[in-house]
């Protein structure tokens, strides 16, 4: 039988894993409680552990999984490989070696799971009006083709940025959703390399 803390810890993984996608980590639920030390909260997780309400997986900084959750979802792990421009495009936005890996759950997303899934973390304020904002994780597709009105992951001409893909004349272009960014027209190259599933957003201070 669970406490009325460990309850309430319960409540708020639960809550959070179906707003967000993802289990919360310990520093997430130390805020949430007030509680003075991780330590705190690990001691809670044990006890949920023990009980059966939750397991945990070594190696990863989201490793809480709901017991009756992993059952029934399609969940995949989605590498988080870096960085990626939402204002002028950037030649360092993805990194070749994941930074850590994020179960997701597939149907949330509409990812396939026979596709490649990525993340990458927003950086810059260009696709604010789409509701994406500066340290937002972005949840993408890799190998299928866009339509327009998509917000794609895009190499251009070298280069590399997040914006929606519009069609101009019959010809690609990468629209901002902020009025101080212009459009991004191809000399050269245009590269999708993922296609916006949803995104994560984390609490800030």
């Amino acid at each position: 039988m669970l406490t009325t803390r460990q309850n309430e810890i319960l409540q708020f993984i639960r809550r959070h894993q179906a707003e967000q996608g993802v289990t919360p980590t310990v520093a997430e639920i130390q805020k949430e409680f007030s509680f003075s030390s991780p330590a705190t909260v690990s001691d809670h997780l044990q006890a949920l552990e023990r009980k059966g309400s939750i397991r945990r997986q070594a190696g990863t900084a989201r490793n809480i999984r709901l017991a009756d959750f992993s059952r029934s979802a399609d969940l995949i792990n989605v590498p988080l490989l870096g960085v990626i421009a939402a204002g002028f495009p950037t030649a360092t936005a993805a990194e070749a070696r994941p930074e850590e890996s994020l179960p997701l759950d597939a149907a949330l997303f509409g990812l396939a799971r026979t596709g490649r899934a990525f993340a990458l973390r927003v950086r810059g304020d260009s696709m604010v009006g789409a509701g994406i904002h500066d340290g937002d994780l972005v949840i993408l597709q890799g190998g299928g083709s866009p339509v327009p009105g998509d917000i794609v992951a895009a190499l251009i001409d070298g280069e590399t940025t997040l914006k929606r893909y519009v069609m101009r004349r019959g010809k690609p272009v990468l629209q901002a959703e902020n009025p101080q960014y212009p459009e991004l027209i191809p000399v050269e190259e245009l590269m999708i390399q993922g296609i916006f599933r949803g995104l994560i957003r984390t609490a800030r201070p």
